[in-house]
C-alpha cells in the first residue's frame, strides 16, 4: 500500500516528539528530585519547583502530539480498514485520557508535606492507562501487517501491545510480578522508535496477500 508520505511523515515526527516528552518529563525533570524519602522530596519539589511545573508541561506536550498522532495514523491506516483503524484512534485517546487525568496529583505535589502518596497514585494511574495502549497495541499489529509493514514489526508492536496488558493486569493482580517487569518495557520502547522512524521515512509498504 502507498500511503501519503507527508501525513507519514508529521506522523513520524510526532511520534518521535511525544517520545521524547515523555521522557523528558519522567525521566529528566521529575526522577532526580523523587527520593524514598518523603521529607527529602518535599524539599527537592518546593527548591526546584518550576522544573516540577516543566514537567508537567512536557506531559501535556506529550498528550497533545499523542492526540495528533492517533488522527494521523487514523487517516493513514483508514484505506487498510476502517473499523480497526477507528478502534485504534479510540484506544489511544483512551489511554491519553487516562493519563491526562493524572497530572492534577502532580500539581498536588508541589504543596504536600508527604508528595509520595500522590506521586505513587500518578504512576498506578499512568499504568493503569497504559491498558487500552496494550490493546491499541495489538490492533496496530493487525493494521500494520495487512499494510504491508516492514517484516517484523507487526510481531514486535503486537508484543509490545502485550507487555503493556501484562504490565497493567500483574500491577491490579500481582505487585510483586509487576516490579520485576521493568526490563520488558525495552521491547515496545525499540518496537515504537522503529515504528516512529518507519513513518518519518515515508512507511513506504506493501500490501501482502
Amino acid at each position: 500500500m502507498h500511503f501519503p508520505s507527508a501525513t507519514a511523515r508529521l506522523a513520524g515526527l510526532s511520534y518521535l516528539g511525544l517520545i521524547a516528552a515523555g521522557i523528558t518529563a519522567e525521566f529528566v525533570l521529575r526522577a532526580p528530585l523523587i527520593t524514598s524519602d518523603p521529607a527529602g522530596t518535599a524539599a527537592a519539589i518546593a527548591g526546584n519547583e518550576t522544573l516540577w511545573r516543566l514537567s508537567i508541561v512536557a506531559d501535556l506536550v506529550m498528550a497533545t502530539l499523542d492526540v495528533a498522532l492517533a488522527l494521523l495514523l487514523f487517516l493513514l491506516f483508514r484505506p487498510v480498514g476502517e473499523p480497526l483503524a477507528l478502534t485504534a484512534l479510540i484506544l489511544r485517546l483512551l489511554q491519553m485520557a487516562v493519563i491526562v487525568a493524572q497530572l492534577p496529583l502532580l500539581l498536588a505535589a508541589l504543596t504536600a508535606a508527604d508528595p509520595l502518596p500522590l506521586i505513587e497514585r500518578h504512576a498506578a494511574g499512568y499504568d493503569l492507562g497504559l491498558w487500552f495502549f496494550g490493546l491499541n497495541g495489538l490492533v496496530m499489529a493487525v493494521l500494520l501487517r495487512r499494510a504491508g509493514a516492514p517484516r517484523g514489526m507487526p510481531v514486535l508492536i503486537g508484543l509490545g501491545g502485550v507487555v503493556y496488558l501484562l504490565g497493567t493486569a500483574t500491577l491490579v493482580l500481582a505487585p510483586s510480578v509487576n516490579s520485576a517487569l521493568e526490563a520488558v518495557y525495552l521491547l515496545p520502547f525499540a518496537a515504537e522508535l522503529w515504528f516512529a522512524g518507519w513513518l518519518l521515512r515515508g512507511a513506504r509498504a506493501k500490501v501482502r496477500g
